[in-house]
């Protein structure tokens, strides 16, 4: 696919498909290069469907020496552009297919222990007074929540050096996925009750995990300081790049303290060789980063690393607060301002402070996007929240400020989730919808009535069940998922249980595992018209089997062999023997029990075995459903019944059925249709005779 650069300084891409050659897709991209810009780039293919993009910086047009420093000479950047996540504004996506069945059966439990508790709290809130039951419910949803969100975990990334570099400003041991953001995000707004007051700590968290998934198509600060990181090795003095003052800058904004300080203590006047000639500079870097460190925080608790002083209560939070601003204000007005002898340290520090006392200015220019300042508000200027309301106004606001021309599907679901937009927040949770749907109607009143409004033009049912269909269907649809299916169309009250029984009747019959699972699901779910229409499939096929399996056993390998592909006994077991349906299952139990019996005679048993083995032989040969073919090799395994020495195990009327059976055996075989066992020649004489010589021996001994 040819591509052309855009114009300089741009960063995009505009991706021109051969067949539709007028319409061009503009990918834009962030590579970091400054400008002046080559208008030359340099493309391949990299891993999957990502191109790598070589960006160079345009060569000086004369050999004149510029005082640029040498972190800004640099000749350009490769980028690695994932084309398949342009259309939704950032990689992170789940492709695994054995990643999504994992998911599909790790949410089973979950959701159906969830639907369990909610028809027992609704029973129970009819008979008394539900307020009591909500912070039980609450706490079922969280679990569920959290249940959930532990399946969509990370993807692994290879393993780091065994050393850690001291300048290593950020860790990544797993790669975030945008399923996972979109699901922490709804857990913090609608599930996590208990939470809402330190939402603006909980939104600091989730954007320190997921920050990344926005770097595919726009600058963020976790890409300025993986860029950054990568220069770290090759400055001398940190302190006089000014990249170094923004990453700090940049990273406290949005409140990663322990990368601000972790970046402050890079200082150069840390160095043992600069502490007697840098000692003020280095006392101001010190006292800020103090500052930093311990910066109030309205939060439970902190994640052990985490910087800031913790505090549950909002009057000492704003006690602890004020004390500090204080302090910050103390420092700005000090006169070691006046002793410091390093500028950019001075104005880097400077910048700092204005961010802590929360400087609209200064939060915006060291912020890259509008949900990153929008954050930053929360964090130093507005820290405690005031509904959704004012919530979507603010982020109105910070997209003024900040607008975006390719929004992330992440940005999208956050202002739906603070406008109250349920269509816009299914619309971007699409792959967990079924499960999505469960937080919102607990966490938002109007997406409840939304979703379970039953509508007409969906055939009468409510938008959670048609959800719920869907993702039924698209679990029916694989051979590993579909025995899920069921647990999500018993839950849809309308038409659930009729596509529940066309599923079940399209499984296919021939596959023992699969016909075991299927009756048991009709079992379960108490569906006896069902399990007796897949019965009767069973048995045609049954009967169809009874004409090859059980023919190689008693045509082809006759009884020294008998039984030993006789694979289907179990399922016999379980579709039961009702000879109202069909006859050939009969058949099958009586030869299953004939066979056994016959097999104990043969290992030398006593005659109470022989006994049972002769009934089950009449019994069979007095079935109308014993085909005529396997009347002689039946008659012919049995011979040692017939010679039985210590008594007649036949009496007069039994052998007087058998030769009958023989007689009209005769006439069978003169029929164009009729197989021919794989027997001896002299099998039927040898049948006739012993059986003569039983019906001698059982008359005398009448």
């Amino acid at each position: 696919m040819p591509a052309l650069p855009s114009h300089a300084g741009d960063t995009s891409l505009v991706l021109l498909p051969p067949e539709a050659p007028d319409s061009a897709a503009v990918i834009p991209f962030h590579h970091g290069v400054k400008p002046p810009i080559s208008p030359r780039f340099s493309i391949s293919w990299s891993r999957g469907n990502s191109l790598r993009v070589s960006v160079f910086k345009q060569s000086p047009q004369s050999d004149a020496v510029t005082s640029t420093s040498s972190n800004e000479t640099d000749g350009g950047r490769v980028v690695e552009l994932k084309l398949g996540s342009a259309g939704d504004g950032g990689g992170g996506e789940i492709d695994d297919a054995a990643q999504w069945r994992r998911i599909a059966y790790g949410s089973v439990a979950p959701f159906a222990l969830l639907q369990s508790r909610k028809n027992s709290m609704s029973a129970l809130s009819r008979m008394s007074s539900s307020s009591s039951y909500d912070a039980q419910w609450w706490a079922y949803v969280l679990e569920y929540s959290r249940e959930i969100n532990s399946l969509l975990g990370y993807r692994r990334l290879p393993p780091g050096p065994a050393i850690e570099d001291p300048r290593t400003v950020l860790k990544r041991v797993e790669e975030p996925t945008c399923l996972k953001a979109a699901w922490e995000l709804m857990e913090v707004f609608y599930a996590d009750k208990q939470s809402q007051a330190w939402l603006p700590e909980r939104l600091v968290d989730w954007l320190a995990d997921f920050d990344s998934l926005f770097s595919g198509t726009q600058p963020t600060i976790h890409s300025k300081l993986l860029d950054f990181q990568e220069e770290l090795v090759t400055l001398q003095a940190v302190e006089d790049d000014p990249r170094y003052w923004e990453a700090i800058s940049s990273a406290l904004a949005v409140g990663w303290l322990d990368i601000a300080v972790k970046l402050l203590r890079l200082h150069g006047s840390y160095q043992l060789n600069q502490l007697g000639n840098r000692e003020t500079e280095n006392g101001l870097v010190e006292a800020v980063a103090v500052l930093i460190s311990k910066m109030p925080r309205m939060r439970s608790k902190s994640a052990a690393g985490n910087l800031g002083e913790c505090f549950k209560s909002k009057p000492d939070f704003i006690k602890a607060l004020e004390k500090w601003r204080a302090q910050i204000t103390k420092l700005d007005c000090s006169a070691f301002w006046l002793q410091c002898g390093h500028h950019q340290t001075m104005e880097g520090l400077k910048s700092i402070l204005q961010i802590m006392l929360g400087n609209a200015s200064t939060l915006s220019a060291s912020t890259c996007h509008w949900l990153e300042l929008y954050i930053a508000h929360f964090i130093y200027i507005r820290p405690f929240t005031a509904g959704l309301e004012s919530m979507y106004t603010l982020a109105q606001k910070c997209l003024q400020v900040k607008p975006v021309s390719r929004p992330h599907k992440l940005m999208k679901l956050f202002t739906g989730i603070l406008g109250e937009n349920t269509e816009v927040v299914l619309a971007e949770c699409s792959k967990m919808i079924a499960h999505a749907v469960e937080l919102l109607t607990a966490g938002s009143t109007q997406a409840d009535i939304v979703l379970h409004e039953e509508r007409d033009n969906l055939g009468g049912i409510s938008i959670e069940e048609l959800h719920r269909l869907v993702y039924a269907q698209f679990l029916s649809s694989h051979a590993l998922t579909w025995q899920i299916a069921p647990i999500y169309l018993t839950s849809c009250i309308k038409q659930g249980m009729g596509l529940l029984e066309i599923l079940l009747s399209k499984q296919p019959v021939h596959h023992n595992q699969v016909l075991l699972k299927n009756l048991e699901i009709c079992r379960l779910y108490e569906l006896e018209r069902v399990s007796s229409n897949i019965m009767k499939v069973s048995y045609e096929w049954l009967e169809y089997i009874t004409g090859s399996m059980v023919r190689k056993d008693l045509e082809s390998s006759g009884f020294s062999k008998l039984g030993m592909n006789f694979q289907w006994e179990g399922l016999i077991e379980l579709l039961g023997s009702d000879s109202r349906i069909a006859g050939g299952l009969e058949f099958l139990h009586k030869y299953r029990d004939f066979k056994r019996s016959l097999q104990q005679v043969h290992d030398g048993t006593a005659t109470d075995a022989a006994q049972r083995a002769a009934e089950a032989l009449i019994s069979l040969m007095k079935n109308p459903s014993t085909p005529h073919r396997f009347w002689l090799p039946l008659l012919y395994d049995s011979l040692k019944l017939f010679n039985w020495q210590e008594c007649p195990l036949l009496n007069v009327p039994q052998t007087n059925l058998l030769l009958n059976k023989l007689q009209e055996l005769s006439m069978v075989r003169l029929r164009p249709d009729f197989i021919e066992a794989d027997l001896p020649l002299q099998a039927l004489s040898s049948v006739r005779l012993a059986l003569a010589t039983n019906l001698g021996r059982a008359i005398l001994d009448h």
